[in-house]
């Protein structure tokens, strides 16, 4: 069986993993009915179609030929650092801060990864984001969410 493009064959194994292991972890949590779905319900259903679009990646990796075989590239890791960082600072920041610091935040750690980093573009990302954020996160879905620092709310 020969790979006919890295990138797609890469991509599907990813998905599958990560499908994988996101459904063992939704398993463990009470899943019900569609009727009356738990907690794991959705991520179920969310691991399961990431794991069918794998599969289906994998597939075209191996039957459909690309042109030059799509070759892997080097990894982009001030890309990664930048967005994994973003993600954790987030984590953090959102109990103690509120959502209101901790979403332009994301926005603005989140930015870094690109080499081109305008900040006039990543303020109007962050107040879009922001509004966007709270209009479906607290109003629309009630999230429990503190808007701003402990202190202050």
């Amino acid at each position: 069986m020969k790979i006919k493009s890295q990138r797609d064959f890469c991509s599907g194994l990813l998905f599958l993993l990560l499908g994988g292991v996101c459904a063992t972890t939704a398993a463990g949590y009470r899943v019900g009915t569609s009727g009356e779905p738990g907690e794991g319900f959705f991520p179920l259903i969310l691991s399961v179609m990431l794991m069918v679009l794998g599969a289906l990646v994998l597939f075209k990796a191996l039957t459909l030929e690309a042109d030059g075989g799509h070759p892997l590239g080097p990894i982009a890791w001030r890309a990664l650092g930048a967005i994994v960082l973003a993600t954790v600072v987030f984590g953090l920041a959102l109990p103690r801060w509120g959502l209101l610091i901790a979403t332009p935040l994301l926005v603005v750690v989140a930015s870094l990864a690109r080499a081109e980093f305008r900040w006039r573009g990543v303020l109007v990302a962050a107040a879009v984001l922001t509004a966007g954020t709270w209009a479906l996160c607290v109003w629309g879905l009630q999230l429990g969410w503190p808007l701003l620092p402990a202190g202050l709310g």
